[in-house]
């Protein structure tokens, strides 16, 4: 058990049958490699949950446990997986017990839809603007504003936290496109965020020239 699970099986409202449930039905045998748990055997993590005293007796109770450890983000669900079914004879993703030798491993493992609160992983969205040749990566509160409205019209759609930050790297890089008479300032083929300049219009340098001319000419 790591410092993450312990945190959260100490500190989230957790039930003690879901603890149970993590702690001695799910962690044991997982694959340290990407977290993914043992097929679920219901009777016996009934069995185990239960004890001397009978409490459980349904499928649907150890749904309702592993619904508080989705919640707690303990456990993660493939898109097409649905905890109105049956996981019996099925495997669940441990997101935090995986031995994540990459930083982005877990991003992947993690999938939702969009939320009116959704910022992207600003590491990630940095690396991912490098790699597809955005220079500036900087974004402001609309163009995240225009993002995040666009997918929330699309709640049947979920993508894993590494996808979400890969589609707005994509959506900044388009809006990055020069497009039309609406270029200020550009770098190449992109748009960048102009510097605050001070420049003299054609009148002003007119009338400098001439103010310096008639200068030169009086004795």
């Amino acid at each position: 058990m790591n410092d993450s699970e312990l945190e959260i099986l100490t500190n989230y409202p957790l039930s003690n049958e879901a603890k149970v449930l993590y702690c001695l039905g799910l962690r044991p045998g997982i694959n340290h490699q990407t977290g993914e748990s043992q097929p679920l055997n219901y009777k016996k993590l009934l069995h185990l949950l239960n004890g001397k005293e009978e409490k459980l007796t349904l499928g649907r109770q150890i749904n309702s446990l592993l619904k508080e450890l989705h919640q707690a983000q303990l456990i993660t669900l493939d898109s097409d997986q649905n905890l109105s079914h049956s996981f019996n004879g099925k495997k669940l993703c441990l997101p935090l017990a995986a031995d994540l030798t990459n930083s982005y491993q877990l991003l992947h493992m993690q999938w939702s839809k969009m939320t009116m609160h959704w910022c992207p992983n600003l590491p990630l969205l940095d690396e991912l603007a490098k790699l597809v040749g955005i220079i500036d990566c900087s974004y402001s509160p609309e163009e995240l504003g225009d993002f995040v409205a666009y997918w929330l019209g699309r709640p049947e759609k979920q993508f894993s936290d590494f996808q979400w930050t890969q589609k707005f790297v994509f959506h900044l890089k388009q809006k990055r496109l020069i497009s039309g008479k609406t270029i200020k300032h550009q770098v190449g083929h992109q748009l960048v965020t102009p510097q605050a300049t001070v420049e003299a219009d054609d009148n002003a340098k007119q009338l400098v020239a001439k103010y310096s001319r008639d200068n030169r000419e009086k004795p």
